[in-house]
């Protein structure tokens, strides 16, 4: 990998600063393959390191007994990737161009330069949706969250009355698992029925600690004087009557937002946006691509499982490099050998002169 009139040209890059692009950037690191990172500046509106530096206490990711503070963790994560060689460069990938190879990228603030890669690993994330309720801002990681999963059992929330919001799987999912922490969860949901499945649905309604209000949105949020959620307004859509309801948990289920606006039109997306990658792997439908994390990851979206997709991109980037590289060196002999071949002196054909 080198700088020359501050163009970069090399093997790999990867974009993304969470989980999956710190722990790929280590391992390739490992493999001496000398990536490159590009962390972004503000990323989807979050800082380097991804939706973690906005969660306080993570208490399911493996190695840390008492928890760790995301943004401790990611701050981890980096300064591992930098030990082992990674460069880390603090500037967002603005565009791509995926047409043919090495592949093309320019760089934020500075488009008139062309960089190249001959691989890439796409580990751009994805964003949670946010309502922008009056109160949201002030209150988020102290009271709102959204991820259940992530935050449900943070002492905050244990014996409280909770709040989710959405009607569809995740939603019920959410607020099945809130029941283990919760004296009680309140679902609201905007329409007059749930989009959830059959199934979810039936054993959504069927909980004894969880209240279904439909055709209700949530409000204002305040809080107490320890800086905490307390108290929503809940208003019925229909008749416009709103409620200020107990509540010191708030959880978002309305959806992510995959952050694949860079390869749009050239990397498969679904209906969604999330990028498709093969089954059980990080290959999407490019060669040479690969995708890990949230971007293509629209179920499960936990820290560890994006570190997983992480490591499986690594390895499978590096096989494909390594594979890419046998077949020019097969080529270069090949036409190495073609070229001795037509370089052979052939004797000149002369009659006997004695017949």
């Amino acid at each position: 990998m080198g700088w020359a009139y501050g163009v970069l040209t090399g093997k790999l890059i990867v974009i993304g600063s969470g989980p999956a692009a710190h722990t790929a950037a280590i391992y390739l690191a490992r493999a001496e393959l000398k990536p490159v990172l590009y962390e972004g500046m503000l990323a989807n509106g979050i800082a380097a390191g991804g939706q973690l530096t906005t969660t306080t206490d993570v208490e399911n990711f493996p190695g840390f007994p008492k928890g760790v503070g995301g943004q401790e963790l990611m701050e981890s994560m980096r300064a591992q990737s930098e030990r082992f060689g990674t460069e880390i460069i603090t500037e967002t990938v603005a565009k791509v161009d995926f047409s043919s190879r090495p592949f093309k990228y320019w760089v934020e603030w500075n488009e008139t330069e062309e960089h190249t890669a001959d691989a890439v690993i796409i580990a751009t994330g994805a964003s949670a949706r946010r309502l922008g309720l009056p109160g949201e801002d002030k209150y988020w990681q102290n009271g709102i969250s959204a991820c259940a999963v992530c935050d449900g059992a943070v002492p905050i929330f244990r014996n409280k009355p909770l709040v989710v919001i959405g009607g569809g799987d995740s939603a019920a999912e959410e607020a099945m698992f809130l029941t283990k922490y919760g004296s009680h969860v309140t679902v609201l949901v905007r329409k007059d029925k749930l989009r959830a499945s059959k199934t979810m649905a039936k054993r959504l309604l069927a909980n004894k600690k969880i209240t279904v209000r439909f055709n209700t949105v949530g409000g204002e949020i305040t809080g107490d004087d320890k800086g905490l959620m307390s108290h929503m307004v809940v208003k019925d859509v229909n008749t416009g009557k709103e409620e200020k309801i107990e509540a010191n948990g708030l959880f978002y289920a309305v959806g992510h937002d995959p952050a694949t606006a860079l390869v749009k039109g050239q990397v498969e997306t679904d209906s969604e946006g999330y990028i498709i990658t093969k089954a059980g792997t990080s290959y999407t439908n490019i060669e040479g691509v690969f995708a890990a994390g949230d971007v293509q990851d629209k179920r499960y979206r936990q820290a560890i499982t994006s570190a997983g997709s992480g490591c499986i991109a690594a390895l499978e980037a590096e096989k494909w490099l390594a594979e890419q590289e046998d077949e020019e060196n097969d080529l270069e002999k090949e036409n190495q050998a073609e070229k001795g071949n037509n370089n052979v002196v052939v004797p000149e054909y002369r009659s006997n002169p004695l017949l």
